[in-house]
């Protein structure tokens, strides 16, 4: 009896998550359909945000915070990836034991920091810093993504740590046993093992930058301009909902909901050829 019960459980558990996707897609469609008739896919590549006077005409289009929240993320990427492995590797292959455990505790209390304390912190002490030692104005595209990537540190360290640690021992005992070097054990060894949540790791925090708003409001400028620079402002798609939608009315509104069921499309698509392509080449 009870394990039918945890079996039909389970069952409505995924299936709920199923229906609450499904649910999500078909409220951003049905209220972006106003728009997506308007101005179909020339919405993609239109760089032009003016509502008119009225508030309820306009022309709209997504380019450019498409354009911002895909440079951001892939910053963010590049700048966290790099460093949340070698965080990993550190405290479970070189660190000692006094060390591991504060550190740990560090980089997890660095996940619970609200993400609007990250943005007040990088517009008064880290735009300062980008505007004196890399140029701009302080505030844009590479400061938002900086202090974006420091913010998805911890979910990639975290998850990937974990990960590295159901490496059997025996297998690196073995590897060592056979002359081999604490460099060669980690390349040849624990990350083979251990890919699949070094992979996850890396699809949850693409997740996190992808949606972020408020540390990025505070950084990137809200500026609706294509950056020539990496400094430059500009503006992202979280960005631009956070800052309109209260205002927003009829044409408007209904191009926000576009935007963000084109946000919502690119990060399942993103997410989704990750998990089923690197996954399923580890699996197979």
């Amino acid at each position: 009896m009870g394990g039918k019960l945890f079996k039909d459980f389970s069952f409505f558990s995924a299936i709920l998550t199923f229906f609450i996707l499904i649910g999500i897609f078909s409220v951003l469609f049905s209220y972006a359909k106003e728009s997506m008739h308007e101005f179909g896919f020339d919405f993609l590549y239109n760089e032009v945000w003016e509502a008119d006077e009225d508030d309820i005409g306009g022309i709209f289009g997504g380019f450019i915070p498409i354009i911002g929240t895909l440079l951001s993320t892939l910053i963010a990427m590049v700048i966290a990836t790099p460093l949340a492995m070698g965080i990993a590797i550190f405290l479970t292959e070189i660190a000692s034991s006094k060390l591991v455990a504060p550190v740990s505790v560090a980089i997890e209390l660095l996940a619970a920091i609200p993400s609007i304390i990250y943005g007040m912190w990088g517009l008064f002490y880290f735009a300062p810093i980008v505007q004196e030692y890399i140029g701009g104005d302080g505030v844009g595209l590479l400061t938002a993504g900086i202090v974006l990537a420091i913010m998805i540190i911890p979910f990639m360290s975290a998850i990937t740590r974990d990960a590295m640690n159901t490496a059997p021992l025996v297998l690196k005992e073995s590897a060592y046993a056979m002359g081999a070097t604490k460099f060669e054990v980690i390349k040849d060894v624990v990350m083979p093992y251990a890919r699949g949540g070094i992979i996850g790791s890396i699809i949850l925090a693409l997740g996190r930058a992808l949606g972020e708003t408020m540390a990025v409001a505070f950084l990137i400028g809200s500026v609706m301009s294509i950056p020539s620079k990496i400094t430059d402002p500009t503006t992202s798609i979280p960005v631009l909902l956070a800052n309109n939608f209260a205002e927003a009315q009829d044409l408007e509104m209904s191009s926000m909901y576009y935007l963000a069921l084109i946000l919502f499309i690119v990060s399942l698509v993103i997410i989704s050829v990750a998990k089923f392509y690197f996954l399923g080449k580890k699996v197979a």
